[in-house]
């Protein structure tokens, strides 16, 4: 064979080879270790998520499937981590509109929310309930609003922290309703709302999944979901909106997101596996119970709701006069 076939025939061979080995390094294989990065808290809203689905998610993947609480500074902390992680699939983040509200919120971030990330899996949507601790007399919106007229600077809400949807959802809300609420941040919404249980804040808004828990409690008060219209886990409580703040809306996205630059097959791959999961019984019905409503999508569809998400919190934390400098 003459030297140039020789040399060519050596190159089709190393491609040959290239192609058959990409796809392996492309996906995440059995035996690898997943970690799933939660940037608040435990007990909170997407750490419970990501522990419902943990299991069952490292089947589907053929790898062992890790949660870990990377909290701080309103989840920028954990979500900076994933943004400079390897991106082969081991590193992902369960992250929530609090993701897209970052960057808006805070006026400087060691991480771009859309072009240091990949969406990998979107898993489903939830509304935020307002809650009031007993003691507050109010029944409604509306009337909580007239109560805090009356006594600006006296009452306060608790929140996840500095930039969490929690926070987001109530400086929007006070800022719709012209109120003077003190804000005081925590670092998970389980302990936000265990304040105000126990009367050192009068007022939280938390995820159906933080508050489906407290409906029959007599220490606080269920006064308003955040979506348009009534949420079917909580069909008995009324929108705000429709109980005394007209135009307010606010819920949230669940979702997977890689590091940007984590390979298609990869992310086909976690897709597969969360689309798999989201038709399986079992997470349906551990989903229903903390009250986020299941939706597929492909890695397309849950980028293009990003992009669209960030540009609809930016209206939120404008008209919220939210900031974090």
């Amino acid at each position: 064979m003459p030297l140039s076939a020789r040399i060519f025939a050596r190159i089709l061979a190393c491609l040959a080879l290239a192609a058959a080995a990409a796809p392996a390094h492309a996906q995440i294989g059995a035996g690898k270790v997943v970690h799933v990065i939660v940037p608040f808290a435990a007990g909170g809203v997407q750490d419970i998520l990501a522990r419902a689905i943990s299991n069952e998610l490292g089947q589907a993947l053929g790898s062992n499937v890790i949660v870990e609480n990377r909290p701080g500074a309103g989840g920028t902390i954990g979500t900076a981590m994933v943004a400079k992680a390897a991106p082969d699939g081991t590193t992902m983040i369960l992250s929530a509109a609090s993701h897209t509200i970052n960057g808006s919120l805070y006026a400087k971030l060691p991480y771009d929310p859309i072009r240091d990330f990949t969406g990998m899996a979107h898993i489903g949507n939830a509304s935020y309930v307002l809650i009031i601790n007993a003691q507050v007399p109010a029944k409604n919106a509306a009337e909580y609003i007239r109560y805090a007229k009356a006594n600006p600077g006296k009452l306060n809400y608790a929140t996840a922290g500095n930039g969490s949807a929690t926070h987001l959802s109530m400086a929007y809300f006070n800022g719709l309703a012209g109120i003077d609420v003190v804000h005081v941040p925590f670092k998970a919404t389980g302990e936000a709302v265990n304040e105000v249980v126990v009367g050192r804040a009068q007022a939280v808004i938390a995820a159906n999944i933080g508050a489906i828990p407290y409906v029959k409690d007599a220490r606080v008060k269920l006064i308003g979901v955040t979506s348009a219209k009534r949420s079917k886990f909580l069909p008995e409580i009324p929108a705000i909106a429709e109980s005394g703040l007209p135009g307010y809306e606010f819920d949230s996205w669940f979702g997977l997101l890689g590091p940007a630059g984590t390979p298609k097959a990869t992310v086909d791959q976690v897709n597969a596996a969360m689309g798999k999961l989201l038709k399986d019984p079992v997470i349906l019905e551990r989903l229903a119970k903390q009250g986020i409503e299941p939706q597929a999508m492909t890695s397309d569809e849950f980028n293009r709701l990003l992009r669209a998400d960030v540009e609809k919190m930016a209206k939120v934390v404008k008209a919220s006069g939210a900031r974090v400098d």
